[in-house]
């Protein structure tokens, strides 16, 4: 047989998974062999197993690190509906891959563990409605990039429809980082 069932998981992912909207993903991570991922925005968990499953294929998943950062449990009513510590910890861990999750907004969980992060080949924004900890968090966000870093931001959502996902250039994110800055006076 010409092809295998481990092969066309990739390209399923890739070109035919629902939601739509996720597919530049996957297909950035199958195309670079993207392998340190952050996600901000957990949300319900599926999207982490599905990027892990796609950034292993062809490796083992003990060579992935996947860092997701959500409110959890701190998650307000109003907010979009996700699973707790434990339960996102448990889902994620059945991936094979290293897990760490970070409790928090954008800003205070990256502001805690920016220096343990390191770089990160993919970082994954997902709609966030807390917009005032993501503009203060692009300061963080530029430390995690390195050449090949590609950085996926969720436009919000229209009429009930998952809002898509737009590549944001390197250019993009030194601005927005240059302008929340901490700014340091001369002595």
């Amino acid at each position: 047989m010409w092809f295998s069932i481990s092969r066309l998981r990739p390209f399923f992912l890739a070109r035919l998974s629902r939601p739509a909207v996720y597919r530049p993903i996957y297909q950035a991570i199958r195309h670079h062999g993207l392998r340190r991922i952050v996600e901000l925005g957990v949300g319900h968990g599926d999207r982490a197993l599905r990027m892990i499953e796609m950034a292993a294929s062809g490796d083992i998943a003990e060579n992935v690190v996947y860092t997701g950062i959500d409110l959890f449990e701190m998650r307000a009513a109003e907010d979009a509906p996700g699973l707790s510590l434990k339960m996102a910890h448990r889902k994620l861990v059945t991936s094979g891959a290293k897990i760490r999750l970070l409790p928090g907004d954008s800003y205070s969980a990256l502001s805690r563990a920016a220096n343990m992060l390191g770089v990160a080949d993919l970082v994954v924004i997902a709609a966030d409605p807390n917009k005032a900890a993501l503009e203060r968090s692009w300061y963080y966000i530029e430390r995690l990039l390195h050449e090949p870093t590609h950085i996926f931001m969720q436009n919000a959502p229209a009429d009930g429809i998952e809002g898509t996902f737009r590549l944001v250039p390197h250019a993009e994110v030194r601005q927005l980082a240059a302008a929340v800055a901490p700014r340091r006076r001369a002595a």
